[in-house]
This record gives structure tokens, C-alpha cells and sequence, in this order.
């Protein structure tokens, strides 16, 4: 009995914690052909979510042709709306070769899908064409 009470208990677990969080991976990109990421969103006690994206092999932006000066992290969400995450640099330097970087959010909607623009200026408030990365269309 204490087996089979035992199983229920981490079946339980795992659903539960499995629907709390959810990891989406960037697709390809034409754009940066190395770059690979995700994004991890996971609900947290007050009800919000969590958003953290990481990437890997990403070409600081002033090596895009054309040039460009920041990536935007974005989100969509339910209701059609496209919102600004933030500025997601790339660490390069002596010790770092990976071109890596990081972002953490929290927001009060679940994204649909995240993606990452190169713009001009970081203080944009709408994504430009220059789709970097995304977690799908």
C-alpha cells in the first residue's frame, strides 16, 4: 500500500510541477545561422510568469549587416499583443567565446511566443522587421 501510495505521490509531483513551467527553443535563424537559445517560463506564486531566456552563439549586433546596436527580447500574448521584455546583451570578450547572454522577465501573461529583434536603439517601443531569433511564427 505505502508503494503504490508512494507512486501516486511522485506521479502527482511531476504533473504538477511540469505544468508550472514550460521551456520553448528558438528556431534557426537566417539571420545568425549559429545562435541556439531557450526560453523558460515558469508560473510563479503570485501568479505571474516567469520569463527566462538564454542564448548562446549570438553575433554582437554591430557585426550584423547591416549594423545594428541592441537585441529586444519580445514577447506575444493572448489578446494580440506584442510586449517589450528588455535588452538582452552578448557577453564577448577575452574569456568568454560563446557570445552568450540572459534575460530574466516577469510578466502577468503567459507568452505565446518570445523572439528577438536587432534595433538601432533600445529604447524602441515596437519590434523592427530584423527578426533575429524566435520560438515560432
Amino acid at each position: 500500500m505505502k508503494t503504490i501510495n508512494s507512486l501516486a505521490l511522485i506521479l502527482f509531483l511531476a504533473i504538477t510541477l511540469g505544468a508550472c513551467s514550460s521551456k520553448m527553443t528558438f528556431q534557426n535563424s537566417s539571420v545568425v545561422p549559429a545562435a541556439t537559445g531557450d526560453v523558460k517560463v515558469k508560473k510563479d506564486k503570485n501568479d505571474n510568469y516567469q520569463i527566462t531566456v538564454s542564448v548562446a552563439n549570438l553575433a554582437e549586433p554591430q557585426k550584423l549587416s547591416p549594423s545594428r546596436d541592441v537585441y529586444i527580447v519580445w514577447m506575444d500574448a493572448d489578446r494580440g499583443l506584442t510586449k517589450k521584455l528588455g535588452q538582452i546583451k552578448v557577453d564577448s570578450g577575452m574569456f568568454s567565446k560563446a557570445l552568450t547572454g540572459g534575460l530574466t522577465a516577469t510578466e502577468s501573461e503567459k507568452p505565446n511566443r518570445v523572439f528577438i529583434t536587432a534595433e538601432n536603439d533600445a529604447d524602441t517601443m515596437r519590434p523592427s522587421s530584423e527578426v533575429v531569433l524566435t520560438t515560432g511564427r
